[in-house]
């Protein structure tokens, strides 16, 4: 099973910071912001009932599965479909993560003995 999965984030231009706000609340601690423009043709804005802005932010945000369901409960009340952000989140399994943690110690290497030769040239 996986650990962390990776929450998708798509809103207005502008409403990054309400969507890591609410993420923050539910226990995220950090999110990437990408800008972007959406595509979204006129029959869908007639279909959900709003008009849709072409320009938009997107945010990743790394979390713990053990938090996922929160952070998306939160995302759809703070900055959903109903809201001014017009947002939709998504989830999608991620299966390793590096950069989170120091990385190991490298072993440390033990030194090359030198050759005996060399060990009386010393003396």
């Amino acid at each position: 099973m996986n650990k962390h999965e990776v929450v998708f984030c798509i809103v207005n231009s502008g409403y990054a910071e309400a969507v890591m706000d609410s993420a923050r609340e539910a226990g995220a601690t950090g999110g990437t912001v990408l800008h972007a423009s959406g595509t979204a043709n006129p029959q869908a804005e007639r279909f959900f009932g709003l008009s849709i802005e072409p320009s938009k932010d997107m945010v990743m945000i790394l979390v713990d599965t053990t938090i996922k369901e929160k952070v998306l409960h939160n995302l759809y009340n703070d900055v959903g479909l109903q809201t001014a952000g017009q947002g939709i989140a998504f989830t999608l399994p991620v299966n390793d993560v590096v950069g989170l943690t120091p990385a190991p110690a490298k072993p440390k290497e033990e030194p090359k003995e030198k050759p005996a030769e060399e060990s009386k040239q010393d003396e």
